[in-house]
């Protein structure tokens, strides 16, 4: 039974991979009923190091509360079922390049005018407009337009640069299908009016680079020395003057100034921990929990000038080797006493059944009609109303081709000859 502040919402899913079936999972721990629209031979998903034919644990954990309609869009048939169920539904969230919608028939004009107040969510790489509108694009590669990549800073031994996951870009896009969807929905509750929704992953790759040292905003108040000190590195770079490692390193001691044993990484004897401390007051706990001395707060520290940067030196040097000397659960216990913010660095898969995470309820236990039991990541929200919980495990493939088909009209024998003709599953 669904439950949910989307309860009674109808959403269909046309999308593949992890951005839009991230954001239709959202929708579906919200209480929606997501019809996810399939190939015959199901999405690539599936087939990502599969633990049985068309099940792999990276479909399954973005695609749970699903319900699974495998029919071929390539065919007219299967566009013809589909723009039936689009007039019984409220929303589509659909992640095919613009040039392939619009070949398929399942773009914003052609759906819209079957069910003028659609909500309908268009999920792109680049954006509607530009060189790049029409090319296809996955995370690593909008990292790399976006400066996500460069911003990890992260280089193997031969220095080339290398993505770590999780997909930052997909999985803050699938954050904003689900925002976008319910702003459209409670607009159209206000006006009775549909809508596009438009989002990206290259919009959102930017978005995460907020806040820090590498952001993606420019204030030249602020930023102007780095942007010359950068304009020079590139330039060097770009002449072959510099590996691509030692211009990251290069880019780093031109942003960030030394004297860094506030919030950091630091290797301990038995492994390695987090602290993260941004204001004055935590910056002054760190150093009396480390019996250290460091004038970072007081008037007139100047980072940029060679004595300083020498004595910043030789301080991180110090601490370094002074948290390297203890194990993790030392440090963990010591900075926690002194107030500061610290964590060991643990694997994700020990996260699963860390104290805090069950104490939160952030893991969900779920049954596969396939695979079995499995142990997933909560919904992010909690309601005290409405609270949205997993509608089930996600669908073996085509699952509910026939019943979805029925309720549109479908007779047994129709359906039978979809399935003949291979436009369905």
């Amino acid at each position: 039974m669904a439950s949910g502040p989307l309860d009674g919402v109808r959403v269909l899913e046309l999308c593949q991979i992890i951005a839009g079936p991230l954001g239709g999972q959202f929708l579906a721990d919200l209480g929606a009923e997501v019809i996810k629209v399939e190939p015959p031979e199901g999405e690539p998903w599936r087939a990502n190091a599969p633990m049985r034919p068309f099940e792999s644990k990276a479909y399954q954990e973005l695609n749970r509360g699903k319900r699974s309609l495998a029919i071929d869009l390539a065919k007219p048939e299967g566009r013809d079922a589909v723009h039936r169920l689009v007039q019984a539904v409220d929303v589509v969230v659909i992640n095919y390049r613009p040039d392939v919608a619009a070949r398929l028939r399942i773009d914003y004009e052609t759906l819209a005018a079957l069910r003028p107040d659609l909500v309908y969510v268009d999920v792109t790489a680049f954006g509607r407009e530009g060189d790049l509108a029409d090319q296809p694009g996955y995370d690593i590669v909008v990292q790399a337009v976006s400066g996500l990549l460069a911003s990890t800073g992260k280089v193997n031994a031969q220095g080339v640069p290398i993505v770590t996951p999780p997909a930052i870009a997909d999985v803050t896009t699938g954050y904003a299908i689900a925002v976008g969807v319910c702003a459209a929905l409670f607009h159209r509750a206000m006006t009775g009016r549909g809508q596009r929704v438009e989002t990206s992953l290259l919009v959102n790759a930017l978005t995460v680079q907020s806040g820090g040292s590498w952001s993606f905003s420019s204030v030249p108040a602020a930023d102007a020395e780095l942007w010359a000190k950068l304009a020079d590195l590139n330039e060097r770079a770009r002449g072959g003057g510099m590996s691509y490692a030692e211009l990251l390193a290069a880019r780093d001691a031109a942003a960030r100034p030394g004297g860094n044993i506030y919030y950091r990484c630091f290797l301990t004897s038995n492994g390695a921990i987090a602290i993260g401390a941004l204001s004055a007051s935590l910056r002054d706990k760190v150093r009396k929990v480390l019996g250290v001395e460091h004038e970072r707060d007081a008037p007139g520290y100047d980072p940029w000038s060679p004595e300083q940067q020498a004595a910043d030196r030789e301080l991180v040097q110090h601490v370094e080797e002074k948290i390297r000397a203890r194990p993790s659960e030392y440090w963990e216990l010591t900075f926690s006493a002194g107030g500061v913010p610290v964590s060991r660095i643990n694997f994700v898969q020990e996260v699963i059944d860390h104290p805090q995470v069950l104490a939160n309820d952030y893991v969900v236990d779920l049954e596969h009609e396939v695979t079995g039991p499995q142990h997933l990541a909560a919904p992010p929200w909690k309601m005290s109303l409405t609270p949205p919980q997993p509608q089930g495990a996600s669908p073996t493939l085509g699952r509910d081709t026939d019943a979805i088909l029925a309720s549109l009209g479908y007779g047994p024998e129709e359906i039978e000859s979809l399935r003949a003709r291979g436009v369905i599953r």
